[in-house]
């Protein structure tokens, strides 16, 4: 199984930027579109943003023109640049698969964004 593995988040302020990392344990990015997830407690979790192999992206409409998706096939690394980040942000961040077939979800990087 493809082990997926987040980091980056953190404790930031309104306004504020942080960049996400998802490192995969081998290159999957040439066969399957890869995604950004988030869950916020209480709620169930939805796709914040996509990339798919040829480089495409897309985002929720929550996030469009605040994050920006990108990938490093070299070091089977997609990433997530936070800009502008408001409160609503906050919640627990997955990277997986962008469609079906995903593979087992890691334990996410919580994103706190609060004065």
């Amino acid at each position: 199984q493809v082990q997926l593995v987040e980091s980056g988040g953190g404790l930031v302020q309104p306004g504020g930027s942080l960049r996400l990392s998802c490192a995969a344990s081998r290159n999957i990015f040439t066969i399957n579109d890869m995604g950004w997830y988030r869950q916020a407690p209480g709620k169930e979790r939805e796709l914040v943003a996509s990339i798919t192999s040829g480089g495409s992206t897309n985002y929720a409409d929550s996030v469009k023109g605040r994050f920006t998706i990108s990938r490093d096939n070299a070091k089977n690394t997609v990433y997530l640049q936070m800009m502008s980040l408001k409160p609503e942000d906050t919640a627990a961040y997955y990277c997986n698969m962008g469609t079906g077939g995903w593979a087992s979800w890691g334990q996410g990087t919580q994103v706190t964004v609060s004065s």
